[in-house]
């Protein structure tokens, strides 16, 4: 079973910037895309980035230009990142990360979801 854990949430400005990390505990199949979800108060988690083994990125329209995917594979694990800058109030959310076979710019998420990571961005 693979575990994921997310970090680097926290409390910024509007116009403010952070990294998100993912550590997934085991090297992940090259067939399997790798994403961050955002759930809004709203409770509706939507995919707002994607990467693929061979680091095609995608993302959602209302992150595009100030959001960054990338991934860090090793021997036995991998992590992604999301650089977020010119964060807006909008951009507040719980953050998640998965993988997931990548269909028409949706994840299909094969790991159980972790407790994500709260950003919060003040007007």
């Amino acid at each position: 079973q693979v575990q994921l854990v997310e970090s680097g949430g926290g409390l910024v400005q509007s116009g403010g910037s952070l990294r998100l990390s993912c550590a997934f505990s085991m090297k992940l199949s090259s067939i399997y895309a790798l994403g961050w979800f955002r759930r809004d108060r709203g409770n509706q988690r939507e995919l707002v980035a994607s990467i693929t083994s061979n680091n095609v990125e995608d993302y959602a329209a209302s992150v595009k230009g100030r959001f960054t995917i990338s991934r860090d594979p090793s021997k036995t694990t991998d992590t992604v990142y999301l650089q977020m800058n010119n964060l807006k109030p909008t951009d507040t959310g719980v953050y998640y990360c998965n993988y997931g076979f990548l269909d028409k710019g949706h994840i299909f998420a094969q790991g159980e979801w972790g407790q994500g990571t709260q950003v919060t961005v003040s007007s």
